[in-house]
């Protein structure tokens, strides 16, 4: 089934590369904007303070924690903008983003292109310089599997395209933990879990309303190339084990009992919907409360988690 994804991708990328749009209006800084995918950054940005918060105990380096989220930022921004740039074809065939301003010709390829190794550079040499050759280090490993691992490979070809991009969604708070402690350690660990967890249900419960948008647009999605009960199935592992990964947070001292009771009390919720899913009626509408449920579970267990750590 993946061979046959590989193949329709190819085709309709070599199609729709030999029908790209004139170019369509002048470029504004809104476009320049759109491009970094703001949307990610920020909810990204959140994880890599609370990383940065939690290590440092409340015992926080202001500066350094604003170069940290400075770094972060514009490696996250230049990894999107890599995306948007391989994805632009593809991107055509999409309503939500055929009028990017890639697709409509408003920005030029070679601009973008040359837009996100300025990003990269910067960003990397702030994280190197300021938070650490780990920070450094964590940010080229998620732009790595952002760009070549999940852009240029797995997202064409393969269902496992979401799962295994999740791992340069959760480095921003590793960033922000090896920031202060400058070692990888338990803490680490966890807020990786917790955010690689989250990534996989959060995104495929989007995929399922949009099923038919990614299936005409060829990307061999989970829900379109195995169905939608296949994925909702998928889904519970992850949401379950982001009951211990609270739970281990408040054992090992990292965060109180507040956090564990907003955190594990929110991803029991999550699992008790996604297990609803398996009987649910109406795809759509259980797919999008659930979708909203999983950005509300993410906000408050990471507000909860920077409130309630542990003093050092």
């Amino acid at each position: 089934m993946d061979n046959q994804w590989r193949y329709q991708a190819t085709s309709d990328t070599a199609t729709v590369s030999a029908k790209l749009p004139p170019e369509s209006g002048r470029a504004t800084w809104r476009d320049f904007v759109t491009v970094t995918k703001p949307g990610i950054i920020r909810s990204n940005l959140i994880a890599a303070f609370a990383g940065y918060w939690v290590a440092s105990g409340w015992s926080v380096q202001y500066g350094r924690l604003v170069l940290m989220l400075l770094g972060t930022m514009l490696v996250m921004a230049s990894a999107c903008v890599f995306n948007n740039y391989f994805d632009r074809d593809l991107d055509m065939k999409m309503e939500r983003t055929k009028k990017r301003g890639l697709p409509t010709g408003r920005l030029k390829p070679n601009t973008v292109l040359a837009y996100g190794v300025a990003l990269g550079i910067s960003g990397l040499a702030i994280l190197f310089l300021f938070s650490g050759v780990l920070a450094g280090v964590f940010g080229i490993v998620g732009m790595f599997v952002y760009v070549v691992v999940y852009t240029l490979w797995l997202k064409r070809t393969s269902t496992w395209s979401t799962s295994v991009g999740a791992i340069s969604g959760a480095m921003p708070p590793v960033i922000g933990y090896v920031a202060v402690t400058g070692t990888v350690d338990l803490g680490a660990w966890l807020l990786f879990a917790m955010l690689f967890l989250w990534q996989p249900p959060h995104f495929w419960a989007l995929g399922i309303r949009r099923k038919e948008e990614y299936r005409n647009a060829g990307f061999p999605l989970l829900p379109v190339v195995k169905g939608t009960r296949r994925t909702k199935l998928q889904m519970i592992p992850y949401v379950a084990l982001l009951v211990p990964v609270s739970i281990l947070f408040y054992t090992y001292h990292y965060a109180g009992i507040y956090f564990l009771i907003v955190s594990a009390g929110l991803s029991a919720a999550w699992l008790f919907l996604t297990l609803k899913g398996l009987w649910a009626k109406d795809d759509d509408a259980w797919a999008k409360q659930n979708f909203f449920f999983s950005i509300n579970y993410l906000t408050l267990s990471l507000i909860a988690l920077v409130l309630n750590t542990i003093h050092v």
